[in-house]
């Protein structure tokens, strides 16, 4: 019972990071021009924290996607680090606690 909630605790930590993360990815687009240029760093940076955050096939798929997300003009509105999560929680059949 008590690993239950260990594995509760991480997933909650998990998504208070994550929509922390998709919150600052999501800062680059309300400031026209010097945000698209900010999205350089942050790409890079969001999909290095998506392969620590999300390990196996699921974390590097993620960080692509992250990066190609981040990286393009106009898409920072997508919150990938909840979309993982939700993946991650929901639809994995790896992660489901029985």
């Amino acid at each position: 019972m008590q690993d239950l909630k260990v594995v509760e605790d991480n997933r909650i930590q998990k998504l208070l990071i994550g929509l922390l993360l998709d919150g600052i990815g999501m800062i680059s687009f309300s400031i026209p021009l010097l945000g698209e240029f900010s999205d350089v760093i942050w790409a890079p940076i969001a999909a290095f924290i998506m392969t620590r955050m999300y390990k196996g096939r699921v974390g590097k798929v993620a960080s692509i996607l992250t990066f190609v997300e981040e990286i393009i003009p106009f898409t920072d509105v997508i919150p990938s680090f909840t979309i993982t999560w939700i993946y991650t929680y929901f639809f994995s059949k790896q992660n489901r606690i029985s």
